[in-house]
């Protein structure tokens, strides 16, 4: 298997661990609200929730468990710093051996825990390594003999107590460490010569009871950083819920409901920022574009097919835009505004003769239009440059809506530019 990949349950585990999914699976989300709906004492994770949870706590575990093993050694080499100062030789030298053992188990155990390994492969290396480090610490004591034997057992005691409080891990491991340590307590003990059998079963059972309190507070630890887990996906959740609504609500405030493109909110603040950005084009264009005779066409065929008929223009005209930086608008009523974002005015009506064409070409009935049997459209352009214009954005509105009413006086169904007033409009 690649070093850089295990299996977790039947699951990928990369090298690094995977952030929480924004979005949760229905089921999943049914699991949590079950789960938190329940007594906090019967919390349970399983399958997808328990692999999402070790991935959840997988960098701060891993940290809390190389620290405490850093902290062994340097405790380790310390104490026997201070035997080989204070204590004889002959005392000092049968602790050198079995102390010898916790640096290498400690050191091993911690590298296991630099990168994400299956759980049974942490399991193994956290397992092996305690046992040796608990191992040793009893051996020192028992090798020196007299007031050290009980004193080292007592110390090989506390830390169990002390990894099981800390480490957090599953509650199988904590019941495995204890049991070493009970184990090992007791063993040691029978074979004391300076205490009787009776002693040594009564000493255990009273460390038994201590140790025992101390696994069912890491259980309490447990279920209470699983029901953490589960109350910070129900929140992402609602998050997301939230934010997905708020998107949809966005979207509604600056769409146009009918048509599909953008309101006239939804332009307008887009015409102020093309107009603030001082990275954008030099030059902007405008398109007011207004179907003609549309009440006649809703007098004649109904609302419903007044509808119809703007949801096509909407349509011809967003297929007729150069790119994603061009903009549509339904500006209200049967009007539409485009903005064209780096367009001169050639371009501006370069597209705006090709909607022209294009809405006629599409044939949609309006038998009762002045201008012929069919919805046509009348285009007003404007354009502005950075260097030599110094108009506003609201100058750009009202100088298309006035190309727009004198291609409306020129007959219809034609583009008109800003300032052509005496010339021919442009079919």
């Amino acid at each position: 298997m690649d070093a850089k990949q295990t299996k977790t349950d039947g699951k990928s585990v990369g090298a690094h661990p995977r952030k929480l999914p924004q979005r949760l699976s229905a089921e999943i989300i049914e699991e949590v609200e079950r789960q938190l709906g329940g007594r906090t004492r019967d919390i349970r994770l399983n399958g997808e929730l328990a692999y999402l949870f070790r991935e959840r706590s997988w960098p701060q575990a891993s940290k809390i468990i190389r620290a405490w093993m850093a902290w062994v050694i340097v405790l380790d080499v310390l104490a026997l710093g201070l035997n080989a100062i204070l204590l004889p030789i002959e005392t000092v030298e049968p602790m050198l051996l079995p102390a010898a053992i916790l640096p290498p188990a400690a050191i091993v155990t911690e590298i296991a825990f630099r990168k994400p390994l299956a759980p049974w492969q942490h399991g193994v290396f956290l397992l092996s390594g305690v046992f040796l480090i608990l191992l040793s610490v009893a051996l020192v004591g028992v090798n020196t003999g007299g007031e050290f034997y009980e004193r080292h057992l007592t110390i090989m005691l506390f830390v169990a107590v002390t990894a099981i409080v800390i480490f957090p891990m599953p509650l199988s491991w904590a019941i495995a460490i204890a049991a070493y340590a009970l184990g090992i307590y007791l063993t040691f003990q029978l074979r004391n010569p300076d205490i009787a059998v009776g002693s040594a079963i009564a000493g255990t059972l009273f460390f038994t009871g201590g140790v025992a309190a101390t696994v069912v507070a890491r259980r309490t630890a447990i279920i209470l950083a699983q029901k953490t887990f589960l109350l910070e996906l129900r929140d992402r959740n609602r998050l997301a819920d939230l934010t997905d609504a708020n998107a949809r609500l966005e979207l509604l405030a600056r769409t146009d409901p009918l048509t599909g493109v953008a309101n006239r909110r939804s332009m307008m603040d887009a015409l102020q920022r093309c107009w603030k950005d001082e990275q954008g084009a030099n030059t902007i264009a405008m398109l007011m574009c207004d179907v003609d005779d549309f009440k006649r066409l809703n007098d004649t065929l109904g609302h419903a097919e007044g509808d119809r008929c703007l949801v096509k223009v909407a349509g011809i005209i967003q297929s007729s835009m150069r790119d994603e930086q061009d903009q549509v608008a339904r500006y209200g009523g049967e009007e539409f505004l485009v903005l064209l974002p780096g367009a001169d005015d050639r371009t501006a009506r370069s597209i705006a003769a090709t909607i022209r064409s294009r809405v006629e070409a599409a044939s949609l009935p309006n038998p009762t239009s002045r201008v012929m049997p069919y919805i046509t459209v009348s285009i007003g352009v404007a354009t502005a440059s950075r260097d030599g214009d110094r108009a506003s954005a609201e100058d750009l509105q009202r100088r298309a809506d006035a190309a727009l009413y004198l291609a409306k006086e020129k007959g219809r169904n034609c583009v008109v530019s800003y300032g052509d007033k005496n010339d021919q409009a442009m079919k």
